[in-house]
């Protein structure tokens, strides 16, 4: 189930600034979280969806690969996110 237009403009206007900063790479960051959330309910249901699996993994990496990037050249900015999305322990 995608995100729809209304989800995407209110996660970029939290995140990112504003409804049509769509760039930000917090924004795209959340946008990715919101959608892997989505996903895992759907997994826990339907454990033999393989393909399912696949792209979640592959939008985990996708999420991981922009952590990084976002911790190399903004380290606040990194631990803010982390903090308000609640992804580390």
């Amino acid at each position: 189930m995608p995100l729809t237009k209304e989800r995407n403009a209110q996660i970029f206007e939290q995140f990112g600034g504003s409804a049509a900063n769509t760039g930000s790479i917090e924004g795209q960051i959340a946008q990715l979280t919101e959608r892997i959330s989505q996903i895992s309910k759907h997994l826990q249901q339907n454990k033999k969806d393989f393909s399912t699996h696949r792209g979640l993994m592959q939008l985990v990496g996708k999420r991981k690969s922009l952590l990084s990037y976002l911790q190399k050249h903004n380290l606040t900015g990194y631990r803010a996110l982390i903090e308000k999305l609640g992804l580390r322990k």
